[in-house]
C-alpha cells in the first residue's frame, strides 16, 4: 500500500493528523450504531454536524499545511490553485 505523503508534510504532522482522522473514524462508528439502535434524531443529527466539523477542521489544516510548504518552496502557481481551495475563491 502506498503512503499518501503532502508536500508540506514536516515530521509530526502525520501523528496529529491520523489521530484526529482515527478519532473521526470512531465518531462515525457511534453515529451508525446510534442509527442501528433507532436513537432520537436530534442526537443522531448533533453528532453529524460535529463529524462534518472535525473533517472540515483536518481538511482546511492539510490545506494550510500545503500553502505553508508551497511558500516555502516558493511555488507561486500552486500557492495561488491552495488559496482558491482554501477560501472557495472563484
Amino acid at each position: 500500500m502506498t503512503r499518501y505523503t503532502p508536500v508540506g508534510y514536516y515530521g509530526g504532522m502525520e501523528d496529529r493528523t491520523l489521530t484526529r482522522l482515527k478519532r473521526i473514524r470512531g465518531q462515525v462508528e457511534g453515529i451508525i450504531r446510534m442509527y442501528e439502535e433507532c436513537r432520537e434524531c436530534s442526537e443522531v443529527v448533533t453528532q453529524v454536524a460535529a463529524v462534518r466539523a472535525a473533517l472540515g477542521a483536518v481538511g482546511k489544516e492539510l490545506l494550510t499545511d500545503e500553502a505553508v510548504a508551497c511558500v516555502r518552496n516558493q511555488k507561486p502557481v500552486k500557492m495561488e490553485k491552495l488559496l482558491h481551495k482554501l477560501f472557495d475563491i472563484s
